[in-house]
């Protein structure tokens, strides 16, 4: 049972990731479990990614919100690339679960590198914004999102970082839309697994909770800053990602102590 200033940092941790999730977009989740793990201090890896899968795909039907009003969600597209995906979650959330806490997190952090450096190199792409779920797309869409959902669910992530380029890849949709139109797929898949990992009772509600809160506030304040720093989106994002490469080497570090 955590105490109470455990749940003040969990709910600073939620207004941080939102924020960063407002202010760059894909990829801000991926702090969460490493925030619940070294600054929160839940003891259980397992828990801590039930928690933060939950927190995460609650907080991506918020943002949803927005970027529906701003009509940059392809909807057809998106929700293809979710269906897809949950099955993927499914399975890989079931395989988390039965590996060591502390190895996954070893390979969580190699994970977190990799979020950096794709977070790196798709700085500035442009897309087609007039794109349509169709034949030729249809099949990658299920492909993308069957390996995305099984990834995300494998480490318990809402996984924007790999459903922004795989929607991208598969489409040749414009990073704005695919950005928005990741939100279906990260919510649906942070579902799957937490519904996953509650089965098992991994899952801290009351954390979780004030996580969300926290998160829609950060949420609201990322996206109000966003705006106004438009043009700097490029050098935010390299900032972020090499953040996550430093917290990345920071949990390695424990890890290799651990052993």
């Amino acid at each position: 049972m955590l105490d109470t200033i455990q749940y003040l940092l969990g709910a600073g941790s939620g207004v941080f990731v939102g924020f960063v999730l407002g202010l760059v977009g894909g990829g801000g989740s991926i702090l969460a479990v490493p925030l619940m793990v070294y600054l929160v201090g839940v003891p259980s890896p397992h828990i801590a990614i039930g928690t933060s899968a939950l927190a995460v795909a609650i907080n991506a039907l918020t943002g949803l919100v927005a970027h529906v009003r701003r009509g940059i969600v392809k909807w057809r597209c998106a929700l293809v690339f979710a269906a897809a995906g949950i099955a993927g979650a499914f399975a890989g959330s079931s395989a988390g679960k039965a590996i060591d806490g502390e190895k996954l997190l070893f390979l969580f952090a190699f994970v977190m590198i990799g979020v950096g450096l794709l977070m790196l190199r798709n700085r500035g792409r442009e897309g087609n914004p007039a794109v349509v779920l169709g034949r030729e797309n249809a099949p990658r869409l299920v492909g993308y999102g069957l390996g995305t959902g099984l990834f995300s669910g494998f480490f318990g992530i809402g996984g924007g970082f790999l459903v922004v380029p795989g929607l991208v890849a598969a489409t040749g949709m414009p990073m704005l839309y695919a950005v928005g139109s990741s939100l279906v797929a990260v919510a649906a898949f942070g579902l799957t697994t937490a519904a996953n990992y509650a089965l098992s009772g991994l899952i801290d509600w009351g954390l979780a909770a004030v996580f969300i809160g926290g998160g829609v506030a950060g949420g609201f304040l990322g996206a109000l800053l966003a705006s106004r720093l438009a043009r700097q989106e490029a050098r935010l994002t390299t900032l972020f990602a090499m953040l996550i490469i430093a917290v990345a080497g920071y949990m390695l570090w424990n890890s290799v102590a651990a052993f």
